[in-house]
């Protein structure tokens, strides 16, 4: 039986105990696990965030094994090989495809049946990967795909007009990574295209602006990492709101990645569209009018990422 107020982390590194930190905060669970091959580094994790529990609300938190995990409602994978500068994300896929097929089968060997979330990069690939390796139906694994580059590309184009983010109505589509694109066409501020919306506040290079946020919204994993090594924060944060939406069933739309059927032409990848996401992870992905630049970005995106999957070996 699913325990509703369960989750796993599997992997303690930057990402997973800042997400751990993040879900504590969150109050959606009163149980969590912890899993790294390094069991000192979980124990420590729970310890460090358990001796927070009197400024927040209770929560049993500990580190453990994969047996921990049959009655999770979501298992969150960060585990995996670091991005290092000057790296790809998708330059980690064969070290961290390896990496899954010691995780992935362990998950599956549990009877877990809950909802999969994977943050590991490259997450396109590896939300592919899990999908294949876990047995679970596809809509229950999905990947934090463009969630946190979305929100960069809103906060970047709130301050850029002056307007709450929150407002801000853009996605970033494709692959995260390098082939990522933003949906320009049907970008809008509180229901007013964005054109328009930076014509009433002085903004008329539009081409320009597009390009230069778009390549900072790009970019700012790299620059993250050159500054302090590593990021964790922002996809935190993300994880938490990935989250948020799956346990509440909030049928909201979030740009995650997920296994493609034939939208937009693409079938046998995962990659990410603004998709509507509640209790049973993937409801159905919304169909966001592409111009013909932005359609043939998409494709470019897709062919860069069917390539590496065709290379890949997936079987465990």
């Amino acid at each position: 039986m699913v325990n509703e107020k369960k989750v796993a982390i599997v992997g303690c590194g930057f990402v997973g105990s800042s997400s751990a930190f993040a879900l504590m905060q969150s109050g959606l669970f009163s149980e969590m696990v912890l899993i790294d091959v390094d069991k000192n580094r979980a124990e420590g994790e729970a310890l460090d965030i358990a001796h927070g529990m009197t400024f927040a609300e209770p929560m049993k938190i500990y580190a453990g094994d994969y047996s921990d995990v049959a009655d999770a409602a979501m298992i969150v994978v960060t585990a995996g090989a670091a991005q290092k500068p000057g790296e790809t994300r998708l330059d980690l896929v064969n070290k961290n495809v390896n990496i899954f097929k010691s995780i992935i089968p362990e998950i599956k060997k549990s009877g877990f049946d809950g909802i999969l979330l994977i943050v590991s990069n490259p997450v396109d690939v590896l939300t592919y990967a899990a999908i294949k390796m876990s047995g679970l139906p596809e809509g229950h694994v999905i990947g934090s795909g463009t969630v946190l580059d979305t929100g960069r590309l809103q906060q970047m184009l709130g301050a850029h007009v002056e307007v709450d983010p929150r407002d801000v109505q853009a996605y970033v589509m494709g692959e995260h990574g390098d082939s990522e694109f933003v949906a320009w066409s049907s970008a809008q501020v509180a229901g007013v295209p964005l054109n328009t919306f930076c014509e009433l506040h002085g903004h008329l290079e539009h081409e320009a602006a597009e390009k230069r946020i778009a390549e900072d919204v790009k970019n700012s994993a790299y620059t993250i990492i050159e500054k302090k090594h590593a990021t964790y924060y922002g996809v935190a944060m993300a994880v938490k709101r990935i989250c948020t939406a799956v346990m509440r069933d909030e049928q909201t739309v979030l740009p995650v990645s997920s296994l493609m059927v034939g939208e937009y032409g693409l079938s046998d990848l995962a990659i990410s569209m603004p998709t509507v996401v509640g209790r049973d992870g993937v409801v159905c992905r919304v169909p966001v009018p592409l111009n013909d630049d932005e359609q043939h970005e998409l494709t470019a995106s897709a062919k860069a990422l069917k390539d590496i999957i065709d290379s890949v070996d997936f079987s465990c």
